[in-house]
Parts: structure tokens; C-alpha cells; sequence
């Protein structure tokens, strides 16, 4: 049985008639119709009564069409796999965020993506950096956005830009009579925090000696998004750390909020793509990070020039 055969099958169900059906499959009628006797015989059963050129579907060959039909999508969808592995830019991208980058990048990514690679819609997951790795190793996702540092066996990494670290506080909170804070203070106040397992509550804990031990003592109040600790900010709870890029969303709050930068070397963390080093579509990674390199996200620094590590020469020629 081949699918040369199947084909044949479903071009004489379409017509039911043996010359019809064989200029449908551009072949002639002898071959076609010595094709589908040939197949009846290797399944022995009659699928077609004939009749003078005519033909007329069997109830079993009525099953056995159908399943033909079945094997045919099949084989259809397979060619559209391999037509998306011969262009790298056709097909979806599964894409990891982590949640402080999400909500502040996706918004400008997206737009440009459409423009620029239209037949690579991206399937979005927003979750912590310890599951999207998981998920990158598992095939679950293609490329992952994350903050450095990021050491993964086999994982190779792209950074795209660069963004300091804000102080925000109520508005009548006493800093704001100042013009930056020193790091240190901020275990002196209520300091809100993300939960446990995100990696941008490590890096503000990470700012002074005495945070963790406030943190101990459960003086910092945990929130489960950057917004929702921006929320309780407003309302007057406590002051928390924000990346540059969140900032512009404080819009609606902006009469409730203060910000101040830290005194001295801003604190700052870098963003990077980041993707198995077997993924066989450079040209996507390359694609995406173009599209991030045509954002305007505010108050981040984008690094058009960084280098690509732990990955092949090939990314870096796939534009």
C-alpha cells in the first residue's frame, strides 16, 4: 500500500468515474485504475463496483476511504511541519517571560514581531525563571527571557538590554524630601517585596546586608506581581524597588507614588534571551531579538552590539 494509491482512492471518490478521476491525478486511466485494483487486492476487499467506467463506493470501501482521508491530513500536516523546518520564520515561537519582564517588554515586542515576521506568531508563557528553565529543557518552550546572571548546560544566551533599579514610595513619605536613597535604608522601612522563587526579589535583597534580616524578621510584606505591590505602595503600606521599565505604568497612581534612584552606581540588572543551543531555528532567535532591538521600552539601556554566548557562530550570521 502507498499513498500514491490512497491519493488514487480519493481522486475516484471525488469523481466515480475511472477517467475522470484519472485526470484528476494526472495520470492515465489504465494506471489508475490497475493502482486501485492492485490496492483491493492487497486488502481483499472490493472498495469500487465498476460499471461501464462509472464507480460506485463499497460500505467497507466507504470505511476505508474515509480512514484514507485520515492518513492523507496526516501526511499533509507532516509537510506543513517540514515547509515551517525549511523556513525558520514560519510557525510559532513558544516563548518564556519571566513576570517582571512580561507585562513592561511584551507590549512594544509584539507589534514589531507582526510587522517584521508575520507567519511566527509567539505562544507566550509568563511564569519564574526556575520553571521556564525547566520548560526550555523539556522542549516545552524554544527561547526563554530572563535576567543574567543565567548559566544553563546547553542553554546559550543573548542580552538584549540593560535597566536600573528605582526606589517608590508614597507620596508623603519622608525620602521624598531627598535626592536619592542609599541602598542600606531600605531594610529601615516597611519594604515590599515579590514572593519567594522570583528572581527580582533576590537581586533587591541582594542591595543591602540588613534586608535579609528584615526579611527574617517578616517585616518585608510579600506581593505576587509588580503591580500589586505598586498598589500597596499607594495605599501607604510601605516602599518597594521597581525596574525602570515598570515605571511609565505608575500613570494612573502617579499623584499616590514618588520615585527616587539610588544614591551613587545605579543597582541594575541585565535581560538576555536565552535557548537551547539544539534548536534548529536561529533565525528566529535572531528575528526576536531584532524585533526587541526596534522597542522603545522606557527606561531601559538595549545593547544592539552585545554577543551572543555559549552559542553557535550561526546565530549570529541567521539575519
Amino acid at each position: 500500500m502507498t499513498l500514491t494509491e490512497l491519493r488514487y482512492l480519493i481522486a475516484l471518490d471525488k469523481e466515480r468515474h475511472f477517467g475522470r478521476a484519472a485526470k484528476r491525478a494526472f495520470v492515465s486511466q489504465p494506471t489508475l485504475s490497475v493502482a486501485v485494483k492492485k490496492l483491493e487486492g492487497e486488502l481483499g476487499v472490493t472498495v469500487f463496483e465498476r460499471n461501464r467506467g462509472e464507480a460506485r463506493v463499497t460500505p467497507i470501501g466507504r470505511r476505508i476511504i474515509e480512514q484514507a482521508y485520515r492518513v492523507m491530513g496526516e501526511v499533509s500536516a507532516l509537510e506543513a511541519v517540514a515547509e515551517q523546518g525549511r523556513d525558520e520564520l514560519k510557525g510559532p515561537l513558544r516563548l518564556g517571560v519571566i513576570y517582571t519582564v512580561g507585562p513592561y517588554l511584551l507590549p512594544h515586542l509584539i507589534p514589531r514581531l507582526r510587522e517584521s515576521t508575520p507567519e511566527m506568531p509567539l505562544i507566550i508563557e509568563e511564569n519564574l525563571t526556575g520553571n521556564l528553565t525547566q520548560q526550555l529543557r523539556n522542549n516545552e518552550l524554544d527561547a526563554v527571557i530572563v535576567a543574567m546572571p543565567y548559566e544553563v548546560p546547553g542553554v546559550a544566551t543573548w542580552p538584549i538590554y540593560d535597566e536600573s533599579f528605582v526606589v517608590v514610595m508614597p507620596q508623603n513619605h519622608p525620602w521624598t524630601e531627598r535626592d536619592a536613597i542609599e541602598p542600606n535604608e531600605l531594610a529601615r522601612d516597611n519594604l515590599l517585596l515579590l514572593g519567594p522563587g522570583h528572581c527580582f526579589r533576590d537581586q533587591v535583597l541582594a542591595l543591602c546586608a540588613e534586608c535579609r534580616e528584615s526579611e527574617d524578621a517578616n517585616r518585608a510584606r510579600s506581593g505576587s506581581s509588580l503591580e500589586t505591590i505598586r498598589h500597596m505602595v499607594a495605599s501607604g503600606l510601605g516602599v518597594t524597588v521597581l525596574p525602570r521599565s515598570s515605571i511609565p505604568n505608575l500613570a494612573a497612581e502617579s499623584r499616590l507614588l514618588e520615585t527616587r534612584p539610588f544614591a551613587g552606581e545605579p543597582p541594575q540588572r541585565q535581560i538576555a534571551i536565552a535557548w537551547r543551543r539544539s534548536f534548529p531555528r536561529p533565525k528566529a532567535i535572531t528575528a526576536l531579538r531584532a524585533a526587541v532591538m526596534q522597542c522603545d521600552p522606557a527606561g531601559v539601556t538595549l545593547l544592539p552590539d552585545a554577543v551572543a554566548s555559549n552559542a553557535d557562530d550561526t546565530i549570529l550570521d541567521a539575519s
